[in-house]
């Protein structure tokens, strides 16, 4: 069973970057297909990027693509968002999770409840 441990997370200026990581434990890493979701203040969580297994496939939402890359190394089972530029408005706590799926359906890579382990959550705070 996969355990998900993010870390990366911090308070930036606008423009600025961060990189999170998210550290999987588990023998099957390799196997996961890997999102990232956020959270802001009173809002529902939402989905910001994923990875199929292999690294071959990505998708994005439409407010950090262009500016975040989700990769993935699965000889150390981590899985990284790279975030430049970022906005006030990303300002959120960024959890990583994990789906035992193989295939790349857009559809399902991008679905909250297709995740059935997640991280404890790190938090990004960017200030204008």
């Amino acid at each position: 069973q996969a355990q998900l441990v993010e870390s990366g997370g911090g308070g930036v200026q606008a423009g600025d970057s961060l990189r999170l990581s998210c550290a999987g434990s588990g023998r099957t890493f390799g196997s996961y297909a890997m999102g990232w979701f956020r959270q802001a203040p009173r809002k529902e969580r939402e989905f910001v990027a994923a990875v199929n297994w292999s690294g071959g496939t990505t998708y994005y939402s439409d407010s950090v693509k262009g500016r975040f890359t989700i990769s993935r190394d699965n000889a150390i089972n981590t899985v990284y968002l790279q975030m430049n530029n970022l906005k006030p408005e990303d300002t959120a706590v960024y959890y990583c999770a994990a789906q035992n799926y193989i295939g790349t359906r857009q559809d399902l890579l991008q679905t909250e409840r297709q995740y059935d382990h997640w991280g404890q959550g790190t938090q990004v705070t960017v200030s204008s």
